[in-house]
C-alpha cells in the first residue's frame, strides 16, 4: 500500500512497543533493525546505515540509550523519533525535550497516539500522530508506518503530542480506580470528562497547543488507555481498588506502567507552576498510601463547587 522509498531503520527497545513498531516498517518493506539491552550484537552495528532512529523504551532507559548514541558517529541527516510516553524524574522534560537537549543538531519527531500495542500486533485498525516542526521528517517517518491498518497523522506540536500521552496515563490510573469501585459509568464520564482540561493545563503551561488534546494523541490515547483492561496504568488503577498494594501490582504487571513515575512527576511540576490538578493529587496520594481510593473518590467528589468553564 505504502509506495514511500525504502530506508534503513534502526529500532530501540525490544519490548512490545518496539517490536509492534519494527513490524509494521517490515509491513511497507523497510529495512529494520531492533535492539534491546538483551540483543546479543551491539547498538553501534544496528546503526550501520540507519537514516531513522526509532526509540521505544520506557522513560528510565532514555539517558542511558542516549549516553550510549554519544560514543557513536551519527550523522546529521538522521531522523530520530522517540515513541516513549513519559517524564523524567531528574529534569521533568519529555523525553523529546532529552533528545534534543543530548543532540541539538538533530531532528527529533514524536510518535504517540490510542496504540494498545496487542491489538496493533493482532492487525486490528487503530490510527497515531507523528509530530515534528520539520514537515519533511513528519511526512517521511508518517510513509514508514502508515499502511492499510495503520493510519498516521502528522502535526507540527510535538510537546502536545507527546504531553497527551504522556498524562492521560495519570487519568488511567484514576479510570482503573473508577471501574474497580464500580462507579457506574456517569462516574467515568464525568472523571475523563474533567481529564482533558486537566491535562490541557499543564499543556498551556508548558507551551502546547491547546488542540492537540482533543486529536489522537490527547482525547483518543485517553479513552483508550482509560476504558482497556490492556493498559497497564488502568490495571494498576483497578487492583488499587480491590485492596492490592502498589509493590505487587508493579510486579504482576506485564512491562512498565509510566504513570505511577509520571503522576510523582507531574507534582513537580504543578508546584512549580501552580498548576491546579486535583485528579492528578488524588491519585499522587493514592500511590503513596496516603489516602484510600473510596477516600481518593469522596475527595474530588467534596472540591468546591465551581462553574464548569472556570
Amino acid at each position: 500500500m505504502n509506495p514511500a522509498k525504502s530506508k534503513n531503520i534502526t529500532i530501540i527497545g525490544g519490548g512490545l512497543w518496539g517490536t509492534t513498531l519494527a513490524n509494521l516498517a517490515l509491513i511497507n518493506n523497510h529495512r529494520v533493525s531492533l535492539w534491546s539491552r538483551r540483543s546479543h550484537h551491539s547498538l553501534e552495528s544496528s546503526l550501520n546505515q540507519s537514516e531513522v532512529i526509532i526509540s521505544a523504551v520506557a522513560i528510565a532507559g532514555v539517558r542511558p540509550v542516549i549516553e550510549q548514541l554519544k560514543n557513536i558517529v551519527i550523522p546529521n541527516s538522521v531522523v530520530i523519533v522517540t515513541a516513549t510516553k513519559g517524564l523524567d524524574p531528574l529534569t521533568t522534560y519529555t523525553p523529546s525535550q532529552i533528545w534534543q537537549t543530548a543532540f541539538p543538531e538533530k531532528v527529533i519527531a514524536v510518535l504517540s497516539g490510542p496504540n494498545l500495542s496487542k491489538e496493533i500486533a493482532q492487525g486490528l485498525p487503530a490510527a497515531t500522530v507523528v509530530a515534528c516542526q520539520q514537515l519533511e521528517a513528519a511526512t517521511m517517518v508518517q510513509g514508514i508506518f502508515a499502511s492499510e491498518n495503520f493510519r498516521v497523522y502528522i502535526n507540527n506540536d510535538p510537546q502536545g503530542t507527546e504531553l497527551g500521552g504522556t498524562l492521560k496515563n495519570v487519568m488511567a490510573i484514576a479510570a482503573g480506580v473508577c471501574d474497580g469501585l464500580q462507579l457506574g459509568t456517569n462516574a467515568k464520564a464525568a472523571l475523563l470528562t474533567r481529564a482533558l482540561p486537566e491535562m490541557m493545563r499543564v499543556g498551556a503551561c508548558l507551551g502546547a497547543q491547546s488542540e492537540t488534546f482533543f486529536g489522537l494523541s490527547g482525547l483518543g490515547d485517553l479513552l483508550a488507555t482509560c476504558a482497556s483492561p490492556l493498559s497497564r496504568n488502568y490495571q494498576v488503577g483497578y487492583k488499587l481498588a480491590l485492596g492490592k498494594p502498589l509493590k505487587q501490582i508493579m510486579n504482576e504487571v506485564e512491562g512498565t506502567a509510566e504513570g505511577v513515575n509520571t503522576t510523582e512527576v507531574l507534582v513537580v511540576l504543578a508546584n512549580q507552576y501552580q498548576i491546579n490538578l486535583p485528579i492528578t493529587r488524588q491519585v499522587y496520594l493514592l500511590l503513596q498510601g496516603k489516602i484510600t481510593p473510596t477516600q481518593a473518590v469522596q475527595a474530588l467528589m467534596e472540591r468546591e463547587l465551581k462553574s464548569e468553564y472556570d
